[in-house]
């Protein structure tokens, strides 16, 4: 079984973890394989890329990274923190790859090592079932809508509604669960977030949530990152090459029909992004 570690953990583990990464080493990939394990840091509020359900690490992320590490034969230590605090940490050297998604931005790809894209980012919006008020994206004008504080869809958002004739009320989260939660008790009337993520919350809870289309916004998509120094560079081309395998091989596809019931279509090369 996958060790997974939580934010109150982390602490206990963080001078060893430095050790592990530290940018005096020539080559981290070259050090997860003699250590045999490979430390990735997540949100697991974040479904359906990565949850907890009844205590144990599932979702997209979970089941793809694992795919991932078996390909580089290494093991894997999860590690469960806000995201607030996940991008901080990776800079901190206190994990090797940060395997929640992260939307590919330019700011970003300046500053870390990205993966191929793992999924769609493209932002779309839920509200309430039943709402007809609200039929496009524009309709939120003038009205309270949620996003993640700190995601670059909340960016997106707030752009999108500094151009509607009455901007939307821009409610910020810590997690989109929490934002879920105030769209199903009516304090907000709409979430913002990326395309899996709404459309999963209202397959799953088609009694409380309904799927605003279309999306809007720039196509975006989701990847992993590591820190942004030569140390780690060969770790992403390890992780790439395990991906394209995956493309090929179908694994890719069975993990997002398991969880999204549909196969997005994904760049198998590095996206332009502006």
């Amino acid at each position: 079984m996958k060790a997974i570690i939580t934010a109150a953990t982390l602490a206990l583990t963080a001078a060893v973890g430095l050790s592990q990464a530290t940018p005096a080493q020539a080559d981290l990939l070259a050090d997860i394989r003699e250590r045999g394990t490979i430390t990735a840091a997540t949100e697991m509020h974040y479904a359906p890329f990565d949850m907890l359900k009844d205590g144990e690490y599932q979702g997209i992320g979970r089941d793809l990274f694992d795919a991932v590490a078996k390909e580089l034969g290494v093991k894997v230590e999860y590690i469960d923190l806000p995201w607030s605090s996940i991008l901080p940490g990776l800079e901190a050297g206190k994990f090797d790859i940060v395997n929640a998604p992260v939307t590919m931005t330019a700011e970003r790809m300046s500053r870390y090592h990205f993966t191929l894209p793992i999924g769609n980012a493209t932002v779309a919006l839920a509200k309430r079932a039943g709402n007809d008020a609200i039929t496009k994206p524009e309709d939120i004008a003038g009205l309270a809508v949620g996003s993640q504080k700190g995601s670059a869809q909340l960016e997106q958002l707030k752009k999108f509604s500094e151009k509607l004739g009455e901007p939307a009320t821009v409610r910020e989260y810590v997690n989109i669960d929490e934002a879920l939660a105030d769209l199903a008790a009516g304090r907000i009337q709409a979430v913002a977030n990326s395309m899996p993520l709404m459309g999963y919350a209202t397959v799953q809870r088609p009694e409380l949530f309904a799927l605003v289309e279309p999306p809007f916004g720039d196509p975006k998509y989701f990847g992993w990152v590591a820190r942004g120094d030569d140390e780690t560079a060969s770790l992403i081309e390890a992780v790439n090459a395990a991906l394209l395998k995956l493309h090929e091989d179908g694994t890719l596809a069975a993990i997002n029909e398991k969880w999204l019931g549909a196969n997005p279509e994904l760049p198998t090369e590095m996206p332009a992004v502006e």
